[in-house]
């Protein structure tokens, strides 16, 4: 039987509908083939054949609406609407949007045929797959403003790489009887962490990670295992794996307050801190919030630490420099990050301002604590104090590559790049009448959330109730700039052209002197 994937879009709809509502692991014998308009697949045993057409493209989305909205309860325990955005309201709370269900778009592991060894029709077949997806990231990564990803770079040379597997499993300052690993690369981009985050050699214990959140999750155990008993404090916009970590270890979480910009505010920490001066503190210290790229004033929380009551053996911070862990050193007038400061550790990411292709990240703690962690392992012949054990070994070759080839002056070139790149984003939004605001330190800019979704998704912004913002990085030039100032303008002028709807006012996110709403310009 041969079925017209453009007339079963309804079926398709239909059976997700009762799949969802049997449960997750029933949804995909629900769901009728994958709706691309044009393309024709043959049923066969409840499943289906796609049949080879020219005009063949698996990365073609068909237009289907958003998933349903699902209720959700947030931190405080409200109802908030869980689906389609363009601006609606549950409870005073605005819906979040959550993207499109990948089994609307996947693609499926198919048998060889038995002679295809001679053939290669499934050889063919793939590398057509591939090219067509090569073709759809070089479109998708024209518009990529909303995440903190530098695409900038060139690792052509390390494709010889490509056909080991590489594994530095274990502690990455002592060889594992697995031979085949990359710790000689690993341990010098330690050590270069290590200098610019001021501490010696034999002082510093560290690793690549997989991820900026593995960073996150190591320090925040690494305090929890200092302080048994300790209360994490973290800002209420910290990142979420803050409080995944929280959630993991079943630490007591307390969130304090922020300042407008998104830095913590160090007046609410101080009397959160004396409410529990029986307990030690376990301080996660933002080097750049998620969504306005604010900077905690690390001086500032060791002072509040210190006025409260705390002496430096009864408290850890760990300093969450994702983003801007790596850019704050080469900004002038920025506070420090430094292990000469009673902090316990500090994570970046490779894989933003670095520009690895891959995630990964850089965690270093203090040596004194990581004996805590760490156990021999004698299946490995080594020891092991990571979260994750096997940890990719091509990671730390392309971190030592780009650092050999930028090293500090290319980085601080880049940062500048950056931080005036985006004090011309801030400029022309402004000018445009949209509101929008840019802290000192940073090249993540804030403003008004656009009103329509595809927007949203075709400039991949990342959005946060009323705001989105663009995080300014290397590969993000003027140009590219303006073509998304000019789309943006050009969009607004036909959202609000009827007066029924109105720009946000965006006061309370961003203060008064920032906001461009009918109220306040």
């Amino acid at each position: 039987m041969k079925v017209s994937l453009g007339s079963c879009a309804s079926a398709w709809r239909s059976a997700l509908g009762a799949g969802l509502r049997r449960g997750r692991k029933h949804i995909t014998r629900a769901i009728p083939p994958l709706p691309i308009q044009g393309l024709e697949v043959e049923m066969m045993n409840g499943g289906a054949k796609v049949l080879p057409e020219a005009a063949f493209d698996p990365a073609a989305v068909a237009p289907e609406p958003l998933p349903p909205a699902v209720a959700e309860l947030n931190g405080h325990g409200d109802g908030i609407a869980v689906g389609v955005g363009g601006g609606k309201v549950a409870n005073g709370k605005r819906e979040i949007v959550l993207g499109r269900n990948v089994h609307t778009t996947c693609l499926a592991i198919e048998e060889p045929d038995a002679n295809d060894e001679f053939t290669g029709d499934k050889d063919a077949y793939m590398a057509g797959v591939l090219a067509r997806y090569r073709k759809t990231l070089v479109e998708r990564t024209k518009q990529h403003l909303g995440y903190p990803y530098n695409l900038d770079f060139d690792y052509g040379a390390l494709g010889q790489l490509q056909h080991f597997s590489i594994n530095n499993l274990g502690d990455p300052f002592i060889e594992s009887n697995y031979g085949v690993h990359s710790r000689q690369f690993e341990v010098g981009v330690l050590d270069w962490f290590a200098r610019l985050w001021e501490i010696e050699k034999s002082d510093y214990w560290g690793y690549i990670t997989n991820c900026g959140t593995e960073g996150n999750l190591h320090g925040i155990l690494v305090g929890r295992e200092v302080f048994p008993d300790g209360i994490l404090y973290a800002s209420r916009e910290s990142h979420y794996s803050v409080f995944k970590a929280a959630r993991m270890y079943r630490m007591e979480c307390v969130k304090v307050a922020t300042l407008i910009s998104g830095e913590i505010d160090c007046a609410d920490f101080k009397d959160k801190l004396l409410a529990n001066k029986d307990k030690p503190a376990i301080i996660n210290a933002n080097i750049g919030t998620t969504v306005k790229g604010a900077v905690d004033d690390l001086d500032l929380i060791i002072k509040t630490l210190e006025e409260s009551g705390f002496t430096h053996d009864r408290f850890y911070i760990h300093c969450d420099g994702a983003l801007f862990g790596l850019m704050m050193p080469f900004v002038k007038r920025a506070p420090k990050v430094s292990f000469k400061k009673p902090i316990g550790s500090v994570s970046v990411s490779g894989h933003k301002f670095v520009g690895c292709p891959m995630p990964c990240g850089v965690q270093i703690t203090r040596m004194d604590h990581i004996n805590a962690l760490s156990r021999n392992v004698e299946y490995l012949a080594s020891r092991d104090a990571t979260i994750m054990g096997s940890r990719n070994g091509h990671a730390p070759i392309f971190l030592w590559y780009t650092l050999n080839r930028k090293g500090y002056k290319g980085f601080q070139k880049e940062v500048q790049k950056c931080l005036r790149n985006a004090h011309y984003l801030k400029g022309r939004l402004c000018e445009a009448g949209i509101s929008a605001m840019l802290n000192e330190l940073s090249s993540t800019v804030v403003f008004e959330r656009p009103l329509e979704e595809e927007f949203v998704r075709r400039w991949q912004l990342a959005c946060e109730g009323n705001i989105a913002h663009v995080v300014v990085m290397p590969s993000v030039g003027i140009e590219k700039l303006d073509s998304f100032v000019d789309e943006l303008i050009e969009k607004r002028s036909t959202w609000y052209r009827d007066g029924t709807v109105q720009p946000p006012c965006l006061a309370v996110d961003i203060g008064v002197d920032n906001c461009c709403c009918a109220l306040h310009k």
